[in-house]
């Protein structure tokens, strides 16, 4: 029940976040136990695959948050977004 409980009050943390933020989170959770798996049971590789998985969740979840956005460019080269329509 106690699992249950935690699981639930972590979900609850991430519903008002971004795409990028919950990429963030999620990306260096992962991180940390996958270079933890790699690397053997030593804070370093926890803290180096957290901080790549936290960067590259947040990239994806950055693209992520642009969708349905469309990038143009005018004649003087300048680059706007904007709805797609």
């Amino acid at each position: 029940m106690r699992k249950l409980f935690f699981a639930l009050a972590a979900v609850a943390t991430l519903a008002g976040c971004t795409n990028a933020e919950k990429g963030a989170v999620v990306g260096g959770l992962g991180g940390a136990a996958l270079g933890t798996l790699a690397g053997g049971n030593d804070a370093r590789n926890a803290i180096v695959g957290g901080a790549i998985g936290a960067v590259a969740g947040t990239l994806i979840g950055a693209s992520m948050d642009r969708q349905g956005y469309c990038r143009y460019r005018d004649q003087y080269n300048r680059i706007y977004e904007a709805p797609c329509t």
